[in-house]
């Protein structure tokens, strides 16, 4: 079981779904390689661009991200995603963990409209999950 409840997890998630705030994303890192318990790494304001520079290689992490796209000229959308990143020097023990954590993850980071599995920084370019996005927004005029 993983220890979520660091109030810093909480107040960052509620600014990235704040619309009035700029904060756009927040990344959440294991203290150590042996514990459980999960702290607020870093938050930003760059989007999904910003968040791939954070990651680390050798870590097992979680990330919330607001993502803005728009359909055409006139509507603009935004949509929550979770990332779960594994990173492909990540030890074998916390790789095994990882599935059970987010769970209780989820049941901080909890409104999200897809969530994508991360093990390269490529997973996290900003065109493909605009797609599963639309996808997953139902009615799509412009054919995806």
């Amino acid at each position: 079981m993983a220890d979520v409840t660091d109030q810093t997890i909480n107040e960052a998630y509620l600014k990235v779904r704040d619309d009035k705030q700029e904060t756009n994303w927040l990344l959440l890192d294991y203290e150590s390689d042996r514990s459980d318990k999960l702290k607020l790494t870093s938050t930003g304001t760059g989007g999904l661009a910003e968040l791939r520079d954070r990651l680390d290689d050798s870590k097992a992490s979680f990330a919330y991200v607001r993502v803005k796209y728009s359909n055409d000229k006139e509507s603009v959308r935004e949509k929550f995603i979770l990332v779960i990143w594994i990173g492909p020097s990540c030890k074998v023990m916390r790789k095994a963990k990882i599935s059970v954590h987010t769970a209780d993850v989820k049941n901080v980071l909890r409104v999200f409209s897809i969530e994508v599995p991360a093990r390269e920084r490529d997973d996290l370019r900003e065109e493909p999950i605009v797609i599963r996005l639309r996808k997953a927004g139902g009615a799509s005029y412009d054919g995806v």
